[in-house]
């Protein structure tokens, strides 16, 4: 299922997590009337969003919120956000394609990471739990680095690239020097659609939320990055020791 949210869903979300505190005392019937949309697109929301319904929907309001009254309503939303980008960033994940991952970097010689801004702090995490289950890793961040060690990987790598939409030049650049020789890759991302995920090999995609308390900058949340990395880096532990 597209679970990509419609014109309609997304300004029945955007009403919700501004009013919030309002949303367990509403009836599916008033919150229609309230936003201005129809009850199915109420219930299609929620369900895209990772609940049975409206009514599970306000159960967890109410119970997340039923010792935090007084907490400011952009603080829920802030809630809310990151909540969404675990519950959903879960639901995305396919098992087959963790399964393979973990099988590629069993089989890998050595891994390279590649990532940029604050998915290095991923990267760095990653190259450390690699570590200690012994399997050689390294991590680059450096552009003109990245570009060059991209240059001079064997069949025998594995490269992982962390990127949260996609699109960083070098990683792309990186990335087609990869494809060309045709190094196995491994692409951690929140995007659906990038130049990045038209050149690896598999692909572990996250949830973004649409919601960013510093639209100014470039500094959108890591978490679904975060996320997929300690899941499989987990389920790599698990592998090795059954083994």
């Amino acid at each position: 299922m597209d679970n990509k949210l419609s014109e309609a869903e997304l300004f029945l979300w955007n009403y919700i997590t501004q009013n919030l505190s309002e949303i367990p005392s509403l009836s599916i019937i008033k919150l229609s009337e309230l936003a201005n949309v129809s009850t199915t697109t109420i219930v299609r929301t929620m369900k895209k969003k990772g609940y049975e319904g409206y009514t599970s929907f306000k159960h967890h309001i109410t119970l997340n919120f039923s010792n935090v009254e007084m907490v400011d309503e952009e603080i829920r939303r802030s809630i809310i956000k990151n909540e969404q980008e675990v519950i959903r960033t879960l639901n995305m994940l396919d098992t087959g394609t963790i399964e393979d991952a973990i099988q590629k970097i069993y089989n890998a010689k050595r891994i390279v990471i590649f990532a940029r801004g604050f998915s290095e702090l991923i990267g760095e995490e990653m190259k450390t739990k690699f570590q200690l289950v012994d399997k050689y890793c390294e991590l680059y961040t450096d552009p003109n680095i990245i570009t060059t060690i991209s240059k001079r990987l064997h069949k025998e790598d594995t490269v992982v690239f962390v990127s949260l939409n996609g699109e960083t030049e070098e990683l792309v650049i990186a990335a087609q020097n990869c494809y060309d020789k045709e190094i196995g890759s491994l692409l951690i991302t929140a995007s659906k659609e990038s130049r990045l995920l038209e050149l690896v090999e598999l692909s572990l995609i996250g949830f973004k939320s649409e919601i960013s308390f510093f639209p100014d900058y470039e500094v959108r949340s890591r978490l679904p990055l975060s996320v997929i990395a300690r899941i499989l880096l987990d389920s790599y532990a698990i592998r090795i020791k059954k083994k």
